[in-house]
């Protein structure tokens, strides 16, 4: 009864976590050795998502490349993270294109954005990232030699904060987490001002582009006059640590 359980949440986990993996799970169970067999199943459905997602209206985002735009940190391919509609592809790449132009050398990183299939298929923690249109961008950073390239503050492009004024209230139960206790593992750079300017700048202009979240110390520091940067509110996870764009 116990084995069945934990078969159970591992297929709702591996599901929550990166869509593919619960199914994966499931197959292996039918083998002796599933742990030896998850792997090249969860393998195997993840290279085969991204030839069966633009049937599904999702293409994948480059998860390595030398051009303008890619993927902060494999991880969000290996978990699947890594997909959009064609609409937003585009607008990414044009957007990452029309930085490097901007400002030579720039390279756009982009965190979470969405699972391979299903529209409704939650993208946990974000609160709307379940239909293919909407994705996280990096921000840009720099330390005393200028600005670092395809960087960023953390591992994962998440969780380093800049801190400022908020008009959210200090509650128990939040999303908005402060995670005082990551900041000091973190390095010290800064963001790097002229790209981020510029990136609010590009985003608003794009008729493609519906809304910017981007906390609001923030937006009145780079970009006070843009109407289509807003603040996502104080029920959502902070937005001091990266942009989110949809269209």
């Amino acid at each position: 009864m116990i084995r069945a359980i934990l078969h159970v949440a591992a297929i709702v986990g591996l599901t929550i976590l990166t869509q593919l993996g619960g199914l994966a799970w499931a197959v292996a169970l039918w083998f002796r050795r599933p742990w030896l067999v998850f792997g090249a199943v969860y393998i195997a459905l993840s290279l085969g998502a991204v030839w069966l997602a633009p049937l599904a209206g999702r293409v994948a985002l480059p998860c390595a490349s030398d051009g303008a735009i890619r993927m902060q940190s494999p991880l969000y391919c290996a978990l699947n993270r890594h997909y959009v509609t064609p609409e937003l592809a585009q607008v990414l790449t044009d957007y990452a294109n029309a930085m490097a132009a901007v400002h030579d050398g720039t390279t756009t990183l982009i965190l979470d954005a969405n699972f391979p299939f299903f529209d409704g298929f939650p993208l946990l923690p974000h609160l709307s990232h379940n239909d293919g249109a909407k994705a996280d961008i990096a921000f840009y950073y720099r330390d005393a030699d200028g600005y670092l390239g395809a960087s960023a503050r953390s591992p994962l492009g998440y969780f380093a904060f800049e801190d400022g004024p908020t008009p959210c209230p200090k509650r128990h139960l939040t999303m908005r987490w402060d995670l005082a206790w990551l900041q000091p593992l973190w390095p010290n750079h800064e963001l790097e001002p002229a790209r981020m300017r510029t990136a609010l700048r590009l985003l608003s202009a794009d008729p493609r582009v519906g809304k910017v979240f981007i906390e609001p110390h923030l937006k009145q520091r780079f970009a006070p006059n843009e109407p289509k940067i807003r603040f996502q509110g104080c029920r959502a996870a902070r937005h001091d640590d990266h942009i989110h764009l949809q269209l």
